[in-house]
């Protein structure tokens, strides 16, 4: 059975494009403002992902954020609550910075260098 991979607009199309030729589904969601997929709060039980993947920027709403965006606190609670790894691409010298916006985020969210995006899905992928 393929593994379902849930990404935000923005994840580098050469990982998303490996990810279809070795075996799993890439599928668009969205964060409440930019309509690029299924928004985000739909995701269930039923129609669960084995990843997801974002940039930071697309989880990280403003302070004065519209009730619809979705916030990277949503994001951590449906991964922890459906057990899905989240990936969010952050370049590797920005880490500490991301760390602190984030809160400490919990051990289900792994910052990652977009140049070791691929290799790292591919990790969790094949678990």
């Amino acid at each position: 059975m393929r593994k379902r991979v849930a990404y935000f607009d923005g994840v580098d199309a050469v990982v998303l494009t490996a990810l279809i030729c070795e075996g799993s589904d890439t599928i668009p969601i969205a964060n409440g403002l930019d309509n690029h997929g299924q928004h985000a709060r739909l995701i269930n039980d039923q129609n669960r992902y084995d990843l997801v993947i974002a940039p930071l920027h697309k989880i990280y709403a403003p302070e004065d954020h519209d009730p619809e965006t979705v916030t990277f606190q949503d994001i951590f609670r449906i991964c922890r609550t459906y057990s899905i790894p989240l990936l969010v691409g952050v370049d590797r010298s920005l880490h500490d910075a991301a760390r602190e916006l984030l809160g400490d985020p919990p051990e289900i969210v792994r910052l990652v260098d977009p140049s070791d995006m691929l290799e790292t899905a591919r990790g969790i992928l094949a678990g």
